[in-house]
Parts: structure tokens; C-alpha cells; sequence
């Protein structure tokens, strides 16, 4: 989130339990920690928390993270598009040379070569 949406969060939290006392300092600590948090994530668990307890959140009950991409899944998506592009030729002329290569393998291992 943006600096001036984590201060939003600081106010309304403030607004909402007028007790906290948030001066400079506190909110100077804080605003690091909440700019790696999704504002919109954090102001409806902050509203939920509110309709729910009569006390103050921490920051770690509010707290939504952006949800960061999955590399596997992309990696694996980008290897999917990339093995379409190869021939059936090729597909098959590399089955061939895996399934000799396993059968080598298997053969050393039993002491047969």
C-alpha cells in the first residue's frame, strides 16, 4: 500500500478506538510494516475486527499481504507453451533416446553391461 493509505488505516484505527493513542513515533514504526500490507485487504479486516471486539487490533490481525505470483506455476505454464511448439518428430525422437538411456541405466545397475 501507499504511504498515504497507511496512514488512512492509522486514523481510521484511531477513529475507531478513540483510546489508542497513536502519536508520531508510533505511527512512524508502523507505516513501514503496513506499506507491505494490501490496503483493501487490511481495512475490511480492520472493519470486520471493529464489528467483532470491543478492543483494539495488532497489526498482525489486521494484516493481508499482496498475494505474490506462484514461479513454479509460471515456469511450468511457460515449459507447457514451449512443449507445444515442438514436433511430434522431436517428441517421439526424444521418448526414444529417454527410454534408451533408462534402460542403460537400469542395466549397469544390475551388472549387466
Amino acid at each position: 500500500m501507499k504511504r498515504e493509505e497507511a496512514i488512512d488505516v492509522l486514523e481510521h484505527l484511531a477513529a475507531m478506538y478513540p483510546k489508542v493513542e497513536m502519536s508520531r513515533k508510533k505511527a512512524k514504526v508502523l507505516l513501514p510494516s503496513l506499506m507491505e500490507m494490501d490496503y483493501d485487504g487490511v481495512m475490511m479486516k480492520l472493519s470486520h475486527f471493529a464489528t467483532r471486539y470491543p478492543y483494539p487490533p495488532t497489526i498482525a490481525e489486521i494484516a493481508v499481504y499482496p498475494k505474490l505470483p506462484n514461479e513454479h506455476l509460471v515456469n511450468v505454464k511457460k515449459w507447457q507453451e514451449e512443449a507445444g511448439e515442438v514436433s511430434e518428430q522431436t517428441k517421439r525422437r526424444f521418448q526414444r533416446q529417454l527410454e534408451k538411456l533408462v534402460l542403460q541405466k537400469v542395466n549397469h545397475e544390475n551388472g549387466k553391461l
